[in-house]
């Protein structure tokens, strides 16, 4: 398992999408899941017994609608309790399920219930609650809360899904009436609260509902979810990450620029680009939105290492290496860097020639780096070459992302991310994308992330993903003659599409 044990709300709607991604429906998850209540309840009574299963309006209710078919097929006797209107229901799977629900009359009863003062005494031999589940946010409305009473104070068994209803899934914590269950039967794995809520989930169950390994192991729109911040109506400029970009020379003027458009096309708020004055015209004259910091020199050296030093103080994250160079004052220079910005705790991607310089050195950096080395930079920087099978490459990668302390991005055919403990794969992009300076635009993509205060791991993952979507949008109109700066263009529209549940694997 490539995750920690449990997971949060966030976490497990990630591995939902990633899951449609790969072809797996949240119709299938919801199919597997009421199943799997069904199967809970088929363990511990024979079909005489009488099952109520109370149902909320979201997703949980549709996992209740499924048990509540599974059973009736099995001889059970069953009635779905239904808290608010049909019209009601938010789910698309759990329409789906509650319209087959009501053309089965003769063998599920079904009552809806509009009103707190229409709760009654539960009677029945086992009791199901599917309320809400990981909906939960502070304190239950009204009619909940009757409806949680009226659950405790039945004699029935009492199983919940997922989450009992009235539980917050991350903290575990009750606030106000929740649902006192004799088993919590949880799906795929245990949600974050559950271990600090003994008194209430009874006997924990997992319940697995066919998620794919494949929705955890490679990176898909689940993690651009993850790493994706919303824009409240009150947010101010610089609320979304601003990001200092060290790079550029004389000879190479368009790196930073890449990078520094890749990070505004995730929608950071500012970015620096601190160039050597040899560059710096040229680098303001490609857009106005980048705020140039001219250095003086034609090359990045060790008397800009002073004149970079306040502009730390207005940023949050660093990207140093496109365009840089590798002259030897330029290696001391970024060293320097490299070494002041981990002293301060900021968030670090090194890149292309700056990985180069770190190379020389190699000191273990704090866990909040992410490096981004193609093959030949990788055997650079750790003197091993890459080979092997893809597990091979994982291991490889883990061993070294560990032994540097940060998070490493290994880009190839399918890219390999680990910070030594967790590691992921991504299989988007494509071979258009060996054109200069699409390696340019990942960075941007992945520093506007740690800019945003995404951690380095989650930042690199959601990258990777976005950035190799991208390239493969811009292959679909242009093929192969696809530029970088096509690639930029394409991270917003790829982005929405991912956080808006629109993206489906192709291949």
């Amino acid at each position: 398992m490539i995750l920690d044990e449990s997971v949060d709300v966030r976490e497990m709607r990630a591995i939902e999408m990633n899951s449609e991604y790969i072809g797996v429906s949240r119709l299938q998850l919801m199919e597997n899941a009421g199943a799997g209540v069904a199967r809970a309840v088929t363990r511990r009574f024979d079909a005489k017994s009488d099952v109520v299963l109370v149902c909320g309006l979201g997703g949980n209710g549709g996992d209740g609608f499924v048990a509540a078919r599974h059973l009736a097929g099995l001889g059970y006797t069953v009635k779905v309790i239904l808290l608010g209107r049909y019209e009601n229901i938010r789910s698309e799977e759990a329409l789906v399920n509650w319209n087959a629900l009501r053309n089965m009359g003769a063998t599920v009863k079904i009552h809806e219930v509009h009103d707190s003062a229409e709760i009654a005494p539960l009677k029945a031999d086992v009791i199901v609650d599917a309320l809400i589940g990981t909906g939960v946010s502070g304190a239950l409305s009204a009619s909940y809360r009757e409806m949680v009473k009226a659950i405790n104070g039945s004699r029935g068994f009492k199983i919940s899904v997922d989450v009992p209803t009235g539980l917050e899934s991350d903290t575990g914590a009750a606030r106000g009436e929740a649902v006192k269950a004799d088993v919590t039967l949880t799906f795929h794995r245990p949600k974050t609260g559950l271990k600090k809520a003994e008194g209430y989930t009874g006997a924990l169950e997992v319940c697995p509902i066919g998620v794919p390994p494949e929705a955890e192991l490679y990176a898909g729109p689940g993690d651009a979810y993850l790493a994706h911040r919303r824009r409240e109506p009150d947010s101010h400029k610089g609320d979304f990450g601003r990001l200092l970009i060290i790079g550029g020379s004389e000879t190479y003027s368009g790196a930073p620029v890449l990078t520094g458009l890749g990070a505004y096309a995730v929608g950071v708020d500012l970015v620096y680009v601190a160039t050597p004055e040899s560059a710096a015209s040229i680098i303001a004259g490609f857009s106005p939105s980048l705020i140039t910091v001219k250095l003086k020199g034609s090359r990045f050296s060790m008397k800009n290492v002073e004149q970079i030093s306040p502009l730390l103080d207005r940023v949050d994250a660093i990207a140093i290496g496109p365009g840089l160079g590798l002259h030897e004052g330029t290696v001391e220079a970024v060293n320097s860097i490299v070494e002041t910005v981990e002293g301060r705790g900021l968030p670090l991607l090194l890149d292309a020639d700056a990985l180069k310089a770190y190379a020389g050195e190699r000191r273990k950096l704090g866990g909040r780096a992410i490096l981004t080395p193609h093959q030949a930079e990788f055997k650079v920087l750790t003197g091993k070459e890459v080979s092997g099978t893809l597990d091979e490459r994982g291991e490889l990668v883990e061993k070294w992302a560990s032994r540097l302390g940060a998070t490493i991005l290994l880009k190839g055919n399918v890219d390999v991310v680990s910070d030594g403990v967790l590691t992921r794969f991504n299989h988007t992009g494509n071979p258009g994308m060996t054109v200069g300076g699409t390696g340019d635009v990942l960075s941007g993509v992945s520093a506007a992330f740690l800019s945003m205060g995404v951690g380095a791991f989650e930042a690199a993952v959601a990258g990777a993903f976005i950035n190799g979507a991208a390239g493969d949008a811009a292959f679909s109109e242009k093929g192969y003659h696809l530029l970088p700066e096509d690639v930029v263009n394409k991270v917003p529209t790829v982005i929405e599409d991912a956080i808006g549940g629109r993206m489906r694997r192709a291949d």
